[in-house]
């Protein structure tokens, strides 16, 4: 009976290969990608806005993000950058000038991230400058708040 249960190919002089494996073990490539997506996660909000700036604190309710939106941030130093790329000094009219000219029917909404340490009207002049080229929707970019004023 014992004889029965050996494998034929080695009474035949044979060498015993395997089968190839048909299925692949994803397991690892799974694994990988849950570590690059948490990754990308924890790091896409802080490439939003490259530009240094220390925001005013506000218990106004979030806004939506919306994907047609440009952001104006003025640094401590009272610098402007337009998404990131800074404007030169007395250009900031042309250049939302250009701005409303690339633009579809609607203009975008505009994002006004502004340091703490400004000037009230260094804040003023910038929002006046949106206002003349056409860009009156406009939300002013604040950090989360647990107290009233």
């Amino acid at each position: 009976m014992a004889m029965g249960l050996t494998s034929s190919s080695r009474g035949r002089g044979r060498s015993k290969r395997r089968a190839p494996m048909a299925e692949i073990n994803v397991t690892p490539f799974v694994d990988v990608m849950l570590v690059l997506l948490i990754i990308f996660m924890v790091t896409a909000p802080l490439l939003a806005s490259g530009v240094p700036v220390e925001l005013p604190e506000s218990r106004a309710n979030p806004l939506e993000q919306d994907p047609d939106q440009i952001t104006i941030s003025i640094d401590n130093a009272g610098f402007i950058y337009i998404d990131d790329a800074p404007v030169e000094p007395g250009g900031f009219p042309a250049a939302l000038d250009a701005l409303a000219a690339s633009g579809g029917p609607r203009p975008p909404v505009v994002t006004l991230r502004a340091d703490t340490t400004l000037d009230y009207g260094r804040v003023m002049a910038v929002m006046g400058e949106l206002n003349r080229a056409g860009f009156n929707a406009i939300s002013l970019v604040t950090s989360g708040s647990s107290e009233a004023p």
